[in-house]
């Protein structure tokens, strides 16, 4: 019988609260979606109630949810899910999805000085390790009285279990014990939380220009000749505003995460 998690909460409060005035830290042992649940208890809420800054996380997850309508299933103790509302203009929600993807991907994989990461990030919303996905993004938002609060939901493999289909094969997705050996969902939590918290309120301060240099470091689509929708390109990494920028037989497309679903061709092809 697995061990109950510990999950050491005050301790991580008390790291983020000064950065967070008002957090809410919240873990239940099972939910159909943080996400849902926390845009949920937004609409109902009222006045400043509703502008709370609120991590929930969830050990196991029963109707996550990803980008387009994807589902996120996680296993109680393989996987990490979890999501953040937090008030953020609506004038900085445009590159969130890269800022917290790079702040997820520095926590986990700190990018020695002139080293190649192992994590890489797949426009605009995905975790890689070596061409496999280890986790995923998932932003929305809501508006309240006198502020727009951004949900931003994210889903980590942790264990290899997290990473089997039905028909019982793993091809295709990694997971963070490929990194930490022993990391389990609580240390994983304590790792990315804070990154991520710090990661945006620096996009506040700061804009947009560490990230963008940060996620070309770790652009997996950079090169690729990839399918987005009907066009076929190949991948000249993102603009400043954080669309991809794909060069076509007609030229050079720019195309924001809303529109497409980018795929890599069936057969591999080499970069250039």
């Amino acid at each position: 019988m697995q061990e109950p998690l510990r999950w050491n909460l005050e301790a991580l409060w008390e790291q983020l609260e000064p950065r967070l005035p008002g957090l809410n830290l919240e873990v239940v042992a099972e939910i159909g979606s943080t996400n849902t649940a926390l845009l949920e208890r937004i609409r109902a809420a009222h006045g400043a109630d509703a502008q709370v800054p609120t991590a929930l996380v969830a050990q196991t997850q029963t109707q996550g949810r990803g980008r387009l309508g994807r589902s996120w299933q996680a296993r109680p103790g393989a996987s990490l899910t979890f999501s953040l509302a937090l008030p953020l203009p609506a004038s900085e929600q445009g590159l969130l999805a890269l800022v917290v993807g790079c702040a997820l991907a520095q926590a986990l994989d700190p990018q020695p000085e002139g080293g190649a990461p192992r994590l890489s990030l797949k426009w605009p919303n995905d975790l890689w390790l070596q061409g496999r996905k280890l986790g995923g993004i998932l932003i929305e938002t809501v508006a309240t009285e006198g502020a727009r609060m951004a949900v931003i939901g994210v889903g980590l493999n942790l264990r290899p279990e997290a990473c089997t289909d039905p028909a019982g094969l793993s091809s295709g997705f990694a997971c963070v014990q490929e990194l930490h050996a022993q990391m389990q969902a609580p240390e994983a939590l304590a790792c990315v939380l804070p990154a991520l918290v710090q990661g945006v309120l620096d996009y506040q301060r700061h804009g947009a220009a560490p990230w963008l240099a940060a996620f070309e470091r770790r652009d997996a689509l950079r090169g690729s000749l990839v399918q987005a929708g009907e066009l076929q390109g190949r991948v000249r990494g993102i603009n400043a505003s954080g669309e991809l920028l794909l060069e076509t037989s007609t030229g050079l497309r720019a195309l924001s995460s809303g529109e497409v679903s980018v795929r890599l061709p069936a057969h591999p092809e080499n970069r250039s």
